[in-house]
């Protein structure tokens, strides 16, 4: 697992930023940034006010998107068709 402070603040806002994200798995977080589940929650709760924390952890608890092994098998992908638009 990589230790949360060697992110940069770059890499730690793309953390939370994904973590937010329904679309994305917490599989992806682990496979992009070696983090597991646990390690999102304790990052999360160290970053965020604890108003925040609570209202994402209330989001992510049992959320089908978050967690590739409730997902439906006809979502491939970890982000929604009309983000990260190329121009």
């Amino acid at each position: 697992m990589v230790h949360m402070t060697h992110f940069n603040s770059a890499d730690l806002s793309r953390v939370i930023e994904m973590a937010w994200e329904d679309r994305t798995p917490f599989e992806a977080l682990e496979r992009e940034y070696g983090l597991n589940i646990s390690a999102v929650i304790k990052l999360m709760r160290m970053n965020l006010q604890p108003s925040s924390f609570k209202l994402w952890r209330k989001r992510t608890v049992g959320r089908k998107t978050k967690h590739l092994k409730l997902r439906s098998p006809e979502i491939s992908r970890g982000y929604c068709s009309r983000q990260y638009k190329h121009h």
